[in-house]
């Protein structure tokens, strides 16, 4: 017989994967909702959660580069070496919250084991930290008119980020302010201009994140 776990691990990775099919997703997208499955994972126990937002981590293929904000107040003390999780430490977590399943264990060396392609190139991130209660505001990046924009910031667990897009005239284009360690904007200029990003650290501790753009 099929074992249970295996199909439900099974199952929710499809299901995860099938929002990139159905609307377009964009790898920023798919960073975020790896983020929102990895933590609704470990909020819930749940290896299978946590699985398939590895599984989906570990299409994507980022560029790091070097690119510092201007904080407010003192840096932060936070480690940011620490963000953002890769797919091995997602995958780490799922073998732990897994013990005692050996289908599951098994499903997890699998995609620890298999060979992804990862997306084309374009999209790069850098890592820093923010203080509590601190800000950081980016230099304006150059954005094309007409074409879809975005930004995405992922801190850790505990952390309680928000962010805000402004364009070369300081309107506020987008924002996300959940409560979060995660948050996304897009959004279409309509010309070409730079656009400038601020990251607002509302948690009560220090935390490191990674700023990805497209």
């Amino acid at each position: 017989m099929f074992p249970k776990s295996l199909f439900l691990a099974v199952s929710l990775s499809a299901a995860a994967l099938l929002p990139l099919s159905a609307q377009a997703q964009t790898p920023l997208k798919t960073a975020e909702l790896s983020a929102q499955l990895y933590l609704t994972g470990v909020e819930t126990s749940d290896p299978i959660l946590v699985l398939a937002a590895a599984k989906l981590r570990k299409s994507l293929n980022f560029r790091r580069i070097d690119r510092a904000p201007t904080s407010d107040g003192a840096a932060a003390t936070a480690d940011p070496d620490e963000a953002p999780l890769s797919w091995q430490d997602m995958l780490d977590t799922a073998a732990e919250l897994a013990v005692g399943d050996d289908a599951l264990l098994g499903l997890i060396q699998d995609v620890r084991d298999e060979n992804t392609k990862g997306v084309s190139t374009g999209q790069v991130y850098s890592i820093t930290s923010i203080r509590s209660g601190g800000t950081d505001t980016y230099p304006p990046l150059p954005y094309t008119g007409g074409e879809y924009a975005e930004v995405y910031i992922e801190g850790q667990a505990s952390a309680d980020l928000n962010l805000y897009v402004h364009d070369a005239k300081g309107r506020l284009v987008c924002s996300d302010t959940d409560i979060s360690a995660i948050a996304y904007c897009g959004w279409r200029p309509a010309t070409s201009e730079g656009f400038t990003i601020i990251v607002k650290n509302k948690g009560g501790v220090s935390s490191p994140y990674s700023l990805i753009t497209n």
